[in-house]
């Protein structure tokens, strides 16, 4: 976001004007990880893309945690200063032994390509079914997030009879990285907002030859494919989002004014307002930063241990589940689910380059789009708020599916993959016909 206007009189207008303003180059070998835009051969070109880290950078960033330049501890008992000190250690120990090589061999697993779009090489998973009749999705990540979020949903959606499922329910799957993020290209100019990168995402459907597919995200992911959804290209039939656009007007009005809360709302309305009032409150420190002074954030190019802390700090409920995690309980992630997540952050050197899309957007993030196709929620309820029916309902007029679950958080597809999965079969069911 570049300009904010209105008076700016407290933390809380503050915040929430600056979310309504949030929403306000590859190759085929990353012997370079430090990635800058290139021209392929040929402008439409599908280039297959294997990654293969050098490893003096693996090296350099295990000298780099056991150099830490620890600050000391936090004054308070809980996580209101930030990410805590023990959480910190704890993973920089065991960031220390990790094995980035494994990592690296689970995602040469999977059909990996680049392809050139309007002057930026975006990097791509792709798998096809085996069922000829599969229904194609391209799933988008968000922010701190990669293409490793999804990992985990790529077999019980290509392969639903393995997990569960039935044949039918098969999808064939594309899970592309941002621009600026992970193994794809770096920006060299202003302007990829998420307007941008739907239309390079609809492009790029098309270049696989797909004349029919359905979409899905949540955080920057949902931004962007309720902007495919905006656009309507005739190839789009529905989408899926697990971080929906829902707020109402008014309910935008009274968070913005920071009294008390509307009356009349139900039980859920109130829950979903108040996770709202708590995150623009407590929980946009990350944003605003990113949003303002994207490139301010040297740090966290050249600390590792300075871009964990920043990844995980992203809100309370989702740092509250990693830090349990590296306590030794048992979670929805796992301590190599993180890293893993950090360490192709660190090795792409992308800490900066993903922060500016918060400085490019100038969409509000929650408000209600106009979307006419089909469009399918999942209601997670550790998500920044979970979207009640009744605003899904009102911000969707042809509303597919909705659901809301009893377990989940922001990273859904990383965290619950087994209930992200089915929730994407009885999404898309009925569009199969």
């Amino acid at each position: 976001m570049k300009k904010i206007t209105g008076t700016l009189s407290n933390g809380l207008l503050t915040a929430v004007f600056i979310l309504q303003g949030l929403v306000g180059n590859a190759q085929n070998s990353t012997s370079n990880t430090d990635k800058s835009a290139s021209s392929p051969t040929s402008h439409e070109a599908i280039r297959p893309f294997k990654i293969n880290v050098p490893e003096a950078r693996l090296t350099d960033l295990r000298k780099r945690i056991q150099a830490t330049q620890w600050p000391e501890k936090e004054l308070v008992a809980d996580a209101t200063q930030g990410v805590q000190l023990a959480t910190m250690k704890q993973l920089a120990s065991y960031w220390a032994t990790y094995d980035w090589r494994k990592t690296e061999k689970k995602l040469n697993a999977f059909p990996q390509f680049v392809t050139n779009i309007d002057g930026v090489d975006i990097q791509f998973i792709h798998v096809r079914s085996k069922n000829k009749n599969a229904l194609p999705v391209i799933i988008t990540h968000g922010w701190p997030g990669s293409i490793i979020e999804q990992l985990k949903v790529i077999g019980p959606l290509t392969d639903p009879t393995a997990y569960g499922g039935k044949a039918e329910d098969a999808f064939d799957v594309v899970i592309p990285s941002l621009p600026g993020h992970g193994f794809s290209g770096k920006p060299t100019e202003p302007g990829w907002d998420p307007v941008r990168i739907a239309k390079a995402w609809i492009t790029l459907m098309k270049r696989l030859g797909y004349t029919k597919y359905v979409a899905q995200g949540g955080d920057w992911g949902d931004a962007v494919t309720e902007q495919m959804a905006v656009i309507a290209p005739p190839e789009l039939i529905g989408i899926h989002t697990n971080m929906a656009a829902t707020v109402p007007a008014e309910i935008n009005k009274a968070l913005q004014a920071g009294g008390p809360m509307p009356e009349g709302l139900s039980a859920d309305e109130q829950h979903a307002y108040k996770q709202l009032d708590f995150f623009y409150k407590n929980g946009l420190s990350y944003a605003l930063e990113m949003a303002h002074r994207p490139q301010t954030l040297y740090g966290i190019s050249d600390s590792p241990i300075g871009l964990a802390a920043w990844i995980l700090d992203h809100d309370a409920a989702s740092l509250a589940l990693i830090s349990r995690v590296f306590n030794g309980e048992s979670a929805g992630l796992t301590k190599e689910d993180i890293v893993e997540n950090i360490t192709l952050y660190w090795l792409t050197n992308t800490g900066i380059s993903s922060a500016r899309l918060y400085w490019e957007n100038k969409l509000p993030f929650f408000d209600v789009k106009n979307i006419k196709i089909p469009v399918a929620v999942s209601a997670f309820p550790d998500e920044l708020y979970q979207v009640p029916r009744s605003w899904a309902e009102k911000a969707f007029p042809n509303l597919l599916h909705y659901n809301k679950l009893d377990v989940g958080g922001h990273f859904a597809a990383w965290e619950q993959p087994k209930l992200f999965s089915e929730e994407l079969r009885a999404s898309f069911a009925s569009l199969r016909k």
